[in-house]
């Protein structure tokens, strides 16, 4: 299996900074490729958001660098999903310890996605999203947000929730709270299916039609397309006065 890549982020409309930060990362292995892509929207004052996603985009990075060459062929994705949540709980009491010597307070979602073979996991916290496109769109992760657990417990419609003022009220994210519980899953990789991660800044403004629409997998033939697909997802997004940063990474299995 191979992988056609495009990541791009935006500062948006009225941010003074950009808190999102990405990760990439593709190795060569003997029947295809290896494919490592991490997206995590920090939250803050100042540059305190920005800290939090880069530190977790640095640590993975060394991760990928480090340990997953001695553990391709010794471990399987459920353990690999276990060393990344611990990866993550470790971060997490750094963060969180960082930000009360600076009597602050900083945080970041981490959607991350593996796929070696044919197969993928997950790894997610927050509200940042994971869809998976065929002939439709599935969104795989479900919104860690108060307003998102409402309306999975039907005291909330989903028409009401998009305009709830709890919408970016966090159940959980990396460095701000005592403990964290990634979700993970699997799955299988199919050829001709195009992964999406995004901050909430894209999705907000986009529906699902239009975000397949946009990266419906018959119409990604090359990175290119791909690429030139993904900016006019943000480009929208930014035209419906969306104010938060927007970043978002394509995958094409091939």
């Amino acid at each position: 299996m191979k992988f056609l890549v495009s990541a791009d982020t935006d500062i948006g409309i009225s941010k003074q900074t950009n808190q999102d930060s990405l990760c990439v990362r593709v190795a060569e292995i003997p029947d295809g490729q290896i494919l490592m892509a991490i997206l995590c929207d920090g939250m803050g004052g100042l540059a305190k958001g920005e800290l939090a996603s880069a530190t977790v985009i640095r640590a993975f990075s060394d991760w990928f660098e480090r340990e997953l060459p001695w553990q391709v062929g010794r471990m399987e994705l459920p353990d690999l999903a276990r060393r990344w949540n611990e990866i993550i709980v470790q971060l997490n009491g750094r963060i969180l310890e960082h930000a009360r010597r600076l009597r602050t307070s900083m945080g970041t979602t981490f959607t991350g996605l593996l796929a070696i073979n044919n197969r993928f996991m997950y790894v997610h916290v927050g509200d940042s999203r994971f869809y998976k496109i065929t002939r439709d769109l599935a969104q795989v992760t479900e919104d860690q947000t108060v307003v998102s657990r409402d309306v999975r417990r039907g005291v909330l419609s989903e028409q009401d929730a998009k305009t709830d003022p709890r919408r970016n009220v966090l159940l959980q994210c990396v460095g701000a709270m005592a403990t964290v519980v990634p979700e993970a899953g699997y799955g299988i990789v199919d050829e001709e299916t195009v992964f999406m991660l995004c901050s909430d800044g894209l999705y907000h403004e986009l529906t699902p039609a239009e975000i397949f629409e946009s990266l419906n997998p018959a119409r990604m033939r090359d990175k290119a397309s791909l690429q030139r697909s993904a900016r006019r997802l943000i480009d929208t997004a930014k035209k419906r006065n969306e104010k938060d940063n927007i970043s978002v990474i394509a995958v094409k299995a091939l």
